[in-house]
């Protein structure tokens, strides 16, 4: 040992070496505890919950065919068994919603249900809507969430009301089109008009609802929750947050509406919901897909039944409640700044009645820029709104939807 000038040799004694393993033993447990504090999912492996990894790869490889994929995420038994993110993506990266916020908004009238705030899902409209008090008032809530109601269906389904200051206010113009339960027709006024009915009755606005009587109780701290700029709430469309926290969502219907032990929505109301009620179009699948109360339909056969919420570009909480399977996948998105849509003197927009339209062109608005949805240096956010670029858009997804139902089948062969 090579001494050190005006030093005394170092003596290492073997107590000394039995404390330093101790203390870095109990650090490392520390950091361990901390770590899971900060993991809302616990994480199990695949092979332990009796699911093979190259059928988990199989699954993801073929979602990641179609480059607008960003995020998915795979839980078995409520434990978090696997995870991809494109590059540039992780674990914290949001991705929007679109309509798989309509699943979100329809679970807090099963909970007004179970509350008695709502008598029932055959109650009448007009019990909460003043202004259903012509034609309108034969619909009931169950015909809302069924896409049965009959309201007037313009080929644009409604989505056009995006782009204006008050969408509430449009959704109470749109009138009675044919006796309903006549037939499916997915239309978003069906939606819009939940927040209305939540608010009368109980006081609240939808957002605070959520956050309140679903997200804080499964444990989603991040998130943003869309209103329109005459604050309405966004009930047809638009929450932001990770695909970890879908994942969440989903789990807990997976789970029969229980969340580590209290009971947030009704086991009834949940298998209510996971029924197949109303046949749907053939839009882009040859697979028979179904409809019930804001929840698509994605299988339904003697051997498998999956249940979807599901967004306009792609975005997906696929639910097999039968193996406790959730799956998750979310498309590329850049978040935009705030949670108040601000049209500036875009609003005019929504009059040209055509929506492919209207997103190229105020996508290519902003490319050119003439218009800023995004902040960046030296220019000012003009636009704020949820937008999925072109990027985010799904084609191969779509394509290969009845192989991607046939891989969450093959995680419980």
């Amino acid at each position: 040992m090579q001494e050190v000038a005006g030093s005394s040799p170092a003596r290492v004694t073997k107590k000394g070496i039995n404390m330093f393993v101790k203390i870095f033993l109990i650090s490392c447990f520390l950091v361990s505890i901390n770590l899971e504090a900060f993991e809302d999912l616990e994480v199990k492996d695949s092979n332990i919950l009796g699911i093979d990894q190259l059928d988990i790869d199989a699954l993801f490889d073929l979602s990641f065919e179609d480059d607008s994929t960003q995020s998915v995420v795979l839980l078995k038994n409520g434990y978090l068994i696997g995870e991809r993110y494109a590059d540039g993506f992780n674990k914290d990266s949001y991705g929007t919603s679109w309509s798989m916020a309509k699943s979100f908004y329809a679970a807090l009238i099963l909970i007004s249900i179970d509350r008695g705030e709502i008598k029932s899902l055959d109650e009448k409209v007009s019990n909460y809507l003043p202004f259903f008090d012509d034609e309108r008032k034969v619909i009931t809530i169950r015909q809302l969430l069924n896409m049965s109601s009959g309201l007037e269906y313009p080929d644009h389904q409604h989505e056009t009301m995006f782009f204006r200051k008050d969408h509430l206010e449009y959704s109470k113009k749109i009138k009675l089109e044919k006796k309903p339960d006549t037939l499916f027709e997915y239309n978003n006024v069906n939606s819009m008009l939940l927040g209305e009915i939540l608010e009368i009755a109980t006081g609240s606005k939808a957002d605070v609802l959520l956050e309140e009587r679903i997200l804080d109780k499964i444990e989603i701290d991040n998130k943003t929750l869309w209103r329109d700029e005459a604050q309405n709430v966004l009930t047809y469309c638009c929450i932001d947050m990770s695909a970890r926290d879908y994942a969440k969502f989903g789990q807990l219907f997976s789970n029969g509406g229980s969340w580590n032990g209290e009971q947030i929505i009704s086991k009834e109301l949940v298998d209510e919901t996971f029924q197949y009620v109303w046949d749907t179009p053939n839009w882009w699948t040859d697979e028979k897909r179904g409809y019930s109360l804001h929840w698509w339909v994605s299988r339904y056969t003697e051997e498998s039944k999956i249940f979807n919420a599901s967004g306009r570009f792609g975005q997906y909480i696929f639910v097999d409640p039968e193996n406790d399977i959730v799956f998750v996948r979310i498309t590329r998105y850049k978040p935009s700044e705030g949670s108040v849509q601000k049209w500036g003197n875009l609003s005019w927009l929504s009059a040209l009645n055509n929506v492919e339209f209207l997103i190229w062109f105020y996508q290519k608005l902003e490319k050119w820029g003439l218009i800023s949805i995004e902040a960046k240096e030296g220019r000012e956010v003009t636009v704020i709104t949820p937008n999925t670029d072109r990027d985010g858009a799904s084609e191969e997804f779509y394509e290969n939807y009845s192989l991607i139902l046939d891989a969450i089948d093959e995680l419980s062969s």
